[in-house]
C-alpha cells in the first residue's frame, strides 16, 4: 500500500522536481519507508511514489520501468494471484525487473492495453506512463476501495492518491460550493474541492497532449428480474461459501503479518473465522469499544475471538479521544464526517500501527452487497405492500440504527418525483438524503439556501438504461448506494483514509469482484428473507461465527452521539467552534447554535437524528480551517 503522484504537462512545459517532492511528501503517511521521484528525459511527465512494503520487501521500490523504458508505473494497493499472471506473462516473453505484484499491471498494459484491467483482482489505483504513445493511463479498482484524484491546472494533469498531494504540488484549494450544497461530492465523482475530481470506481483515465477522457471498464450487471431462474438454495449458499473463502484466502498473501479488524457484526466475524483457517498460528484481531452499553460490542467481539482462537486486542475510546482527534481524522479524510465513527476508526488504525502491523482484513462492503442496511429491508417490505415489523421495532429498540432511519412519509415528495419516475419508487436511503439536505439548508446563510440534491445527475451518471432498468427494485437501491455512499463515504471515512493515516493497508474480501459477480446473480430473496437481512451470507458463514453473531440484527458502526453527552468534550468542541469567529462559506453559526440548544429538549431518537447535522457542520469548519483559510 502506497501513495502515488503523477504530473503530466500537456504543453511541454517542464515538470518541476520540487512539485513532485512536495506532493509525495504530503503522502508519507501512506508509505513512510521510502519515497522516490522520476522525470522523463523530456521532463513532460513526472511520477512519484511513497512506499509501504508488504509484497517484495527488497526489490519493489517504485516507479517501476520496463526494461526498454517504454512504460513506467506507480501503483497503490494489491493485485491478488499475481504470481499466476506473472508466470503467464513470462512465458509470453515479458521480462520482469522486480518481484512486486505491482509490476504485472505494467506488463498487462504492454500486452493488452487498457483491456488488461480485466485480469487484475484486488484493491488498487495506479498510473502508467506510455512513453511510446505519449499517454498517461490511470485506473482505479472496481469499487473505489483505493482513492484516485485528478485535476487539470495550468495545462498540467495532476493525479494522486489524496487531494493533499495535489494541493502540495501546486493545485489551488477552493471550495466547490455547488458540489457541497448539492451533495455531488457524495453522490458522484465530485469532491469538496473546486477543479478536483475522482476517477470513478471501475473507470480509467487517459490523458494525451490534446485531451483527457474517462472510460468505464466494469460495472455490477445485476441479474434482470426476467432472467431469474429457479435455483436450489443449498447450491447457491454452497457456491457463495466457496467464493467468500477464496476471497479471504487470496487476501492472506503478504510478506508481513496480517491481522483482522473485529466488531460485533457478522461481516468482520466471518472474515476472522475464515482467515483463521489459513494461518498456522492464532491470528491477531483488533477491536474498539465505548462505555455506552448500546454502542459497546466488546463482549460480543471477545467471544468471537475466543471462538476461533484469535489473539484479541482492544482499545477503549472516550468522548475525549473523539474530540482530541476529530480534526486530524476529518482532514485525513478530506471530506465530511457525520459521526465520530471515522475518528474511532482513525484511533483503531493508530492502535494497530503501534502493535507493529501493516495489513488488516476488514468487513467493509458486505452491507451494500448483501442488503445489510435496515433501509433495504424497509424498501423490500414496502414494495411488497406491507410494513416490516422488524424495521418498525428497530425504530424503537435499536438506538444505534434509529438515528439513520426515517419514516417513509418524511421524504420531500417534490424532490423525489424524478427519482420515482426513473426508478419506480424512491429508495429509503435516498429519502434520508433529502431529509438531511432539508435540515442543513435551514441552517445555511441566505445565499446558500434552496440548493437541490443532485439525484438526477447521479442517476444519469450511473448508466440507468444498462445497469438499473429491469432489475429488482431493492437491487436498484443497493446499486445506487454502491456507486455513491460506498466509495465516497464508507470506504473513505471508515476505510482507506483512516487506515492509511497510520500506514495500515485495509483489505476487503467482501468487495472481491469475483465474489460480487456471484452475489449480484442471486435473487433478492437470498439477501432479505422473512425480514432477515444478509440471509445468504449468514447461512454461508455460519460455521465460523458464534450463535449470538449469527442471530444478531444489524448494528451500524457508530459512536455514541455527542448530543447525548452534552457535558463531555466532543459536544463542547462543537459548541466552542460554532461560537468562535471561524469563517466558512455555508452556515449561519448562530442558527446552528440555536439548533443545538433546541435539540437538547427533544426525545432521544430525535437527538440521535440531530447528531449527523452537528457533526457535518463541525467537519465543514475543520476542513475550512485546514485547507481553505
Amino acid at each position: 500500500m502506497c501513495g502515488i503522484l503523477a504530473i503530466y504537462s500537456q504543453n511541454q512545459e517542464p515538470i518541476k522536481s520540487k512539485d513532485l517532492e512536495l506532493g509525495i511528501t504530503a503522502l508519507r503517511h501512506r508509505g513512510p519507508e521510502v519515497s522516490e521521484i522520476w522525470r522523463s528525459a523530456s521532463e513532460e511527465i513526472g511520477l512519484a511514489h511513497s512506499r509501504l512494503s508488504i509484497i517484495d520487501l527488497n526489490t519493489g521500490n517504485q516507479p517501476i520501468h520496463s526494461i526498454e523504458r517504454a512504460t513506467s508505473i506507480v501503483a497503490n494497493g494489491e493485485f491478488y494471484e499475481y504470481e499466476k499472471i506473472r508466470n503467464e506473462l513470462t512465458k509470453s516473453g515479458h521480462k520482469f525487473t522486480t518481484c512486486s505484484d505491482s509490476e504485472i499491471a505494467l506488463h498487462l498494459y504492454e500486452r493488452y492495453g487498457t483491456s488488461g484491467l480485466k485480469y487484475l483482482r484486488g484493491e488498487f489505483a495506479f498510473a502508467i506512463w506510455d512513453n511510446v504513445n505519449n499517454i498517461l493511463f490511470a485506473a482505479r479498482d472496481r469499487f473505489g476501495i483505493k482513492p484516485l484524484f485528478y485535476s487539470i491546472f495550468n495545462n498540467k494533469v495532476y493525479i494522486a492518491s489524496e487531494i493533499k498531494a495535489l494541493l502540495a504540488a501546486g493545485v489551488p484549494a477552493d471550495w466547490d460550493t455547488e458540489s457541497y450544497n448539492s451533495r455531488a461530492y457524495i453522490m458522484r465523482d465530485r469532491t469538496l474541492f473546486n477543479n478536483i475530481h475522482q476517477v470513478p470506481p471501475g473507470h480509467y483515465l487517459l490523458a494525451s497532449k490534446n485531451s483527457i477522457r474517462i472510460h468505464k471498464y466494469w460495472d455490477f450487471n445485476y441479474l434482470q428480474d426476467c432472467e431469474n431462474e429457479a435455483a436450489d438454495e443449498i447450491d447457491m449458499i454452497a457456491g457463495l461459501q466457496a467464493e467468500i473463502k477464496e476471497a479471504v484466502k487470496v487476501r492472506m498473501r503478504a510478506d508481513v503479518p496480517v491481522g483482522v479488524y473485529l466488531s460485533g457484526g457478522i461481516d468482520s466475524s466471518a472474515v476472522l473465522g475464515i482467515a483463521s483457517e489459513y494461518t498456522s498460528r492464532p491470528i491477531d484481531s483488533f477491536s474498539l469499544y465505548f462505555e455506552d452499553s448500546q454502542y459497546n460490542e466488546y463482549d460480543i467481539a471477545k467471544a468471537t475471538a475466543d471462538y476461533v482462537n484469535s489473539n484479541f486486542n482492544s482499545i477503549k475510546i472516550s468522548q475525549n479521544d473523539l474530540a482530541d482527534n476529530f480534526q486530524q481524522s476529518v482532514c485525513a479524510a478530506e471530506t465530511i464526517c457525520i459521526n465520530g465513527h471515522g475518528v474511532a476508526k482513525y484511533l483503531l488504525s493508530k492502535f494497530v500501527h503501534e502493535a507493529g502491523y501493516k495489513v488488516v482484513l476488514t468487513g467493509e462492503g458486505a452491507d451494500e452487497i448483501f442488503a445489510g442496511y435496515p433501509p433495504f429491508r424497509q424498501d423490500y417490505a414496502l414494495l411488497n405492500g406491507k410494513q416490516d415489523a422488524n424495521y418498525e421495532k428497530l425504530m424503537q429498540t435499536n438506538k444505534v440504527s434509529s438515528g439513520l432511519l426515517i419514516n417513509s412519509d418524511r421524504a420531500d415528495q417534490r424532490k423525489s418525483e424524478f427519482v420515482s419516475r426513473v426508478l419506480g419508487f424512491t429508495p429509503t436511503w435516498i429519502s434520508a438524503q433529502y431529509e438531511m439536505v432539508r435540515k442543513l439548508d435551514a441552517l445555511k446563510i441566505d445565499k446558500q439556501r434552496n440548493c437541490f440534491l443532485t439525484i438526477e445527475q447521479m442517476l444519469r451518471y450511473c448508466d440507468i438504461s444498462n445497469q438499473v432498468d429491469g432489475i429488482n427494485p431493492v437491487h436498484k437501491a443497493m446499486y445506487l448506494m454502491s456507486k455513491s455512499l460506498l466509495p465516497n463515504y464508507i470506504l473513505t471515512v471508515l476505510g482507506d483514509r483512516m487506515e492509511m493515516a497510520h500506514s495500515i493497508e485495509g483489505r476487503t474480501p467482501f468487495l472481491d469482484h469475483k465474489l460480487v459477480e456471484y452475489v449480484v446473480k442471486l435473487p433478492i430473496e437470498m439477501k432479505i428473507n422473512r425480514g432477515v437481512e444478509k440471509y445468504a451470507l449468514r447461512e454461508a458463514v455460519k460455521p465460523w461465527v458464534t450463535k449470538q453473531v449469527y442471530n444478531r440484527e444489524k448494528h451500524p458502526f457508530l459512536t455514541p452521539p455527542s448530543i447525548l453527552n452534552p457535558t463531555q468534550s466532543l459536544y463542547q468542541l462543537a459548541r466552542d467552534i460554532f461560537s468562535s469567529d471561524i469563517s466558512q462559506p455555508f452556515y449561519d453559526l448562530k442558527a446552528v447554535m440555536k439548533f443545538m440548544d433546541d435539540a437538547l429538549s427533544l426525545d432521544v431518537n430525535q437527538q440521535i437524528a440531530a447528531e449527523p447535522i452537528i457533526m457535518e457542520i463541525l467537519s465543514v469548519c475543520m476542513l475550512h480551517a485546514k485547507y481553505f483559510k
